[in-house]
């Protein structure tokens, strides 16, 4: 063996010699700090999101099914399947791609889908009988682990599923809810997905086979009281039932808790008199992208389903100079789990509260109409349907001059923007500035040059007309509302009388 190849001449070797040199500031320049504060916060959750892959290879390997809901859900290879009853086989595909989509996102490697077109899903297996033993030669043909549905299954379809096809059968909602589990990040968002999980839990709990009884019930050991009075205590699924209960109760009280640090925030924002924006739209339409081209936010981008959990809220301003909020807001999804719905209601109210809504639709997604159905039935859900809209198509550089007809019948006074090309973003940033509540109130102020507070404010808040310079201060013309008229009443300029006209 040489002397290269030797492991432990290698070693010593490599102990001699100095370290590589790792040079992250450069002297005389400030190249290193560049590249150090270049990472924004978006990019760092992103490396921490990926940082954590499932193994492709790893199996579950089930044959007995009993203990599937105790399990913590792991999706590894996927067999999607669906019953349509009307409409087209393009619209039922549409969203079994879409569920393909989500089932990436939770990490599974999908392998193949089955539709069928059924009156009405089975009640016993959701698919008929012979199409569920065709599901079965299928997965067990492919090495599959998982069946995934196309809709929220009754718990007693996925037992009579399972029993069939003998691996662990899910539903679209536990797809949703686990990418929901692996992205939250902070303490209220934790705690929402969470009471949504425990409360799709609560109805499909199983029994442990044989594990009954965990406590004697009635007067046991020959205390004389005779026969039938032992009763057979609480079971498994009892004491899983109370305890799930019991957290559930803890943390509907914890998200409450949440509610007055939230109303502050927004009573804040209110008070100060600064209008809001609010981006809602369908998951993975671009809405964190656009936000990061107007804003420079610097948030989570991925091209993957509800990479948003967490409202983020920015500063940005009008070309003329009206500052405005804008929030990012949780992206939707057709057949939402009404119990996310119900948990995210406070993420929600962020939409509900707003003055204009920028609806963001992918143009390049194949069903667009069913994008701005399922978002408007979300919006109508939190009292949202009366705010003003924008309806912006983003991605526009990936579609055709056809495509772009055919959008424009959905909505005729909808934009064509691109968050990755920037086109479009002026206009999108001028319907803004035409939609924002305006002040109304006109005046003429001379402010001492000691008050840049109020110069400040009126920049930031109202709408600045001109400005110039005199020896006593500054004089502005603004549009103001009620409230900073009340702050900058003492330094109002009285307008000159007009004269009369001649008769």
């Amino acid at each position: 063996m040489s002397e290269a190849s030797d492991p432990i001449d290698r070693i010593l070797s490599a102990d001699e010699t100095p370290s590589a040199p790792v040079s992250v500031f450069s002297r005389g320049t400030g190249d290193g700090i560049s590249q150090v504060t270049s990472l924004t916060t978006g990019d760092m959750d992103l490396e921490e999101r990926q940082g954590l892959r499932r193994v492709n290879s790893l199996s579950t390997e089930l044959e007995d099914v009993t203990e599937v809901e105790y399990r913590a859900l792991r999706l590894e290879k996927a067999v999607l399947i669906g019953v349509y009853s009307s409409g087209s086989t393009k619209d039922a595909e549409n969203s079994l791609q879409e569920l393909a989509a989500l089932c990436e996102t939770a990490g599974a490697q999908v392998l193949d889908g089955v539709l069928q077109r059924l009156p009405h899903p089975d009640a016993s297996t959701y698919l008929g009988k012979g199409k569920a033993l065709e599901l079965k030669d299928l997965v067990w043909e492919l090495g599959a682990d998982t069946v995934v549905a196309d809709t929220e299954l009754a718990p007693s379809q996925r037992r009579a599923l399972e029993d069939v096809v003998k691996v662990k059968v899910i539903d679209r909602t536990a797809v949703i809810l686990d990418i929901f589990s692996q992205h939250a990040k902070t303490r209220e968002g934790k705690a929402q997905v969470e009471l949504a999980q425990m409360q799709y839990m609560l109805p499909r709990l199983r029994g442990w086979g044989e594990s009954m009884s965990r406590q004697a019930g009635g007067q046991v050991g020959g205390a004389g009281a005779g026969m039938g009075s032992r009763g057979p205590g609480e079971t498994k699924i009892e004491l899983d039932r109370r305890r799930i209960n019991t957290r559930m109760a803890k943390l509907r009280s914890q998200i409450k808790g949440f509610g007055p640090a939230r109303e502050t925030k927004r009573a804040n924002r209110k008070r100060t008199g600064i209008p809001s924006v609010a981006i809602a739209g369908y998951t993975n339409a671009g809405k964190s992208s656009i936000l990061n081209r107007i804003t420079n936010a610097g948030v989570l981008v991925e091209n993957s389903l509800f990479a948003t959990l967490d409202a983020t809220v920015r500063k940005a301003s009008t070309p003329s100079g009206q500052g405005f909020t804008l929030t990012d807001t949780v992206g939707f999804v057709r057949q939402l789990p009404h119990q996310l719905v119900e948990a995210f209601r406070s993420t929600l109210e962020e939409v509900g509260s707003a003055d204009v809504i920028v609806h963001v639709v992918d143009a390049s997604h194949p069903d667009p109409g069913a994008q701005l159905q399922t978002v408007r039935e979300v919006l109508s859900d939190v009292g949202a349907r009366d705010i003003p809209e924008i309806v912006v198509f983003n991605k526009s550089d990936l579609i055709d001059s056809g495509t772009s007809l055919q959008l424009r019948g959905l909505a005729p006074e909808a934009l064509f923007v691109s968050a990755n090309t920037g086109e479009g973003l002026d206009l999108l940033m001028a319907r803004i500035e035409t939609a924002l509540p305006k002040p109304s109130i006109a005046l003429s102020l001379k402010i001492p040059f000691d008050r840049g507070d109020l110069i400040a404010m009126l920049h930031d808040e109202a709408l600045v007309i001109s400005s110039d310079y005199v020896e006593e201060g500054t004089v502005l013309s603004v549009l103001v509302d009620e409230r900073q008229k009340v702050l900058v009443q003492a330094f109002v300029v009285p307008q000159a009388a007009k004269p009369a006209q001649a008769l």
